[in-house]
């Protein structure tokens, strides 16, 4: 039997610390609430990451609070979310976040369908951008997928919950991250190599297939199946593009999610492929009407 999480239960206008006033819920996972709110120091709306109430005390989730603080604190990028404040202890420790307008590429597939290429090419540059600075600066996302990226301009890539350093990455014996895309060597990590950056390249490789398509490559098994049920990434390619999928965009995804971490492109290799498709594709063009040159 699941045990209920707990919840602050904050009500609009709730102090949910000093100088930060509750506007709302905005979700939440097994270890942490994440709620809008209002920062009186930068005068603005921010999002704030707060520990539920029954592991305020709890050690390792007080690591992980700060991990991903300080994760935050060494990064700066145009696609990757900003960190404003932590603070571990009182009664509600917390991480304040910026607050990005846009809705989650998950949300945005599931209710307005596949991306037309137009946006598909964009957001695979900026988030291949991302991780190529990630790369640079010796970390590993880990969860690298749809629910974890604001759509904008730039599209913004979040939640560093469970990032670690290159080294921290490669040293893990326990699955890490999310089982619709997780790459082979995340889903058993002492049976097909160690995660890496390559990890996250799987997890944009899978993230893209999704937004190309409308579903995600794979169809996973539960937790307590056999390890190539709950994950058949280790045994199975994905499942074949729809026919609307351009042919080197379907290439491309194809080419991430390699089973060997080693056949996969690098961040800057994704970029460097989707450039030529940007530039080939049809110019905008107004419509509906003719501007003349003698106006």
């Amino acid at each position: 039997m699941t045990t209920p999480l707990t919840s602050w239960r904050l009500a609009p206008g709730d102090p949910l610390a000093d100088e930060l006033i509750a506007m709302r819920l905005l979700g939440g996972g097994t270890a942490y609430e994440a709620y809008l709110a209002f920062d009186e120091i930068l005068h603005a709306p921010v999002v704030v990451k707060v520990v539920r109430p029954d592991l305020v005390d709890d050690p390792a989730t007080l690591r992980g609070l700060e991990r991903e603080a300080q994760m935050l604190a060494d990064l700066a990028h145009p696609a990757i979310v900003r960190r404003f404040g932590v603070q571990l202890d009182g009664p509600r420790p917390h991480l304040i976040l910026e607050n990005l307008d846009g809705p989650r590429l998950s949300t945005l597939v599931r209710e307005h369908g596949a991306l037309p290429v137009q946006q598909l090419l964009p957001l695979a540059l900026e988030l291949a951008s991302a991780l190529h600075y990630l790369r640079v600066r010796d970390v590993v996302h880990l969860d690298v997928k749809p629910s974890n990226v604001i759509m904008g301009a730039p599209a913004r890539l979040i939640d560093l919950s469970i990032a670690r350093r290159t080294e921290a990455a490669a040293a893990l014996e326990d699955v890490v991250g999310t089982d619709d895309y997780l790459a082979p060597e995340q889903a058993d990590p002492q049976g097909y190599g160690v995660p890496s950056p390559a990890s996250d390249v799987w997890g944009l490789g899978a993230t893209l297939y999704h937004a190309a398509c409308g579903y995600a490559p794979y169809e996973p098994g539960r937790e307590g199946d056999a390890l190539e049920v709950r994950y058949p990434q280790l045994t199975d390619r994905p499942r074949t593009m729809p026919y609307f999928v351009e042919v080197e965009v379907a290439e491309l995804v194809y080419r991430c999610m390699a089973p060997d971490p080693g056949d996969r492109p690098t961040p800057r290799e994704v970029a460097q492929a989707v450039e030529p498709l940007m530039e080939a594709m049809p110019r905008a063009r107004l419509s509906g009407f003719r501007i003349s040159a003698s106006a």
